[in-house]
């Protein structure tokens, strides 16, 4: 049977990887937000982006989307080229997908499609990939939905069943705004979880996957003292969001002492942030929304 089809259809295909390789452990069981019902609007947090360079390791494990981020002829959006900008493009991105109405989304979409009309492969690329295929972005919108969900549940305990079902149930739109068609996203959050088992099996690295991404762990694409002040916190926290399958592609040691080292710094942000104003923690995210609205009304360019 093809990945196609166990990824996109086949109940019966059972995934050959368990959740305690795909996703990273959290015992935190106490939450510390009561609600019963919790969305991705409640994950607006400064913190909830601590993992971002993670979540980029996660997107390009699949070879397509490596090749795809690495062979991209749009330098001016490019990672290495251009962090700043790739980090507020993707950032306003997830704002849109968040925040945003149909119409900002119809709008954000286009201008990303005339990026994406760039990004395919050519006779000399290793592996085929266009970014336009539905099944690489759905993989995509899978990482991001798993980082909002980890940051989210690191700072305020675990879900209850009833939260993470209708946590994820708001999350289709990280991929939807997009070409991801609502079908494609799996139904329950029980069957994401099989989804996800089942995409990772197409999980490698080779040298030049591994050689692109520990530079961007190790800042290699921003100037040296930004490098040196925020470089260890950086690699810390990227490995400690990053499931044992990921850790393993990239050599990454990770022990129980520096698991519990993780888990405690979120317990003290989550201590912090009882003190901060939601209108502050997610204040980044709002302001991103904010730009993107200004942008559309003078007719600037949105990426």
């Amino acid at each position: 049977m093809g990945m196609a089809a166990r990824l996109l259809g086949d109940q019966t295909a059972q995934p050959r990887l368990t959740t305690a390789q795909t996703r990273i452990q959290i015992t935190q069981t106490t939450r510390r937000w009561n609600k019963s019902k919790v969305d991705l609007t409640d994950a607006l947090d400064f913190w909830s982006f601590a993992g971002g360079a993670a979540n980029v390791i996660q997107q390009l494990g699949w070879p397509e989307v490596a090749y795809g981020v690495m062979e991209s002829k749009v330098t001016t959006g490019g990672l290495m080229f251009h962090p700043w900008k790739r980090a507020r493009t993707t950032f306003q991105y997830l704002a849109v997908a968040i925040l945003g109405t149909d119409e900002e989304r119809a709008a954000f979409r286009e201008a990303v499609n005339s990026v994406h009309r760039h990004v395919q492969s050519d006779a000399n690329s290793p592996v085929k990939y266009n970014a336009f295929n539905r099944e690489l972005q759905m993989y995509v919108a899978a990482c991001l939905f798993i980082g909002f969900e980890d940051s989210h549940q690191l700072l305020y305990g675990k879900f209850t069943p009833e939260q993470a079902e209708h946590f994820y149930q708001s999350a289709s739109p990280l991929g939807t705004t997009l070409q991801v068609q609502a079908d494609q996203w799996p139904a329950t959050r029980v069957e994401f979880d099989r989804y996800w088992n089942i995409a990772c099996e197409r999980i490698t690295m080779d040298e030049r996957t591994r050689a692109y991404l520990m530079d961007l762990v190790h800042l290699r694409m921003i100037a040296w003292p930004l490098r040196i002040m925020f470089g260890p916190l950086l690699q810390f926290l990227t490995a400690g969001f990053l499931p044992p399958l990921f850790r393993e592609e990239l050599d990454i040691e990770w022990t129980e002492t520096d698991r519990r080292r993780f888990e405690n710094l979120f317990v003290f942000v989550s201590f912090v942030n009882r003190f901060i104003p939601k209108f502050i923690r997610g204040g980044g995210t709002y302001g991103m929304m904010a730009d993107v609205r200004r942008r559309l009304n003078a007719g600037k360019n949105l990426v």
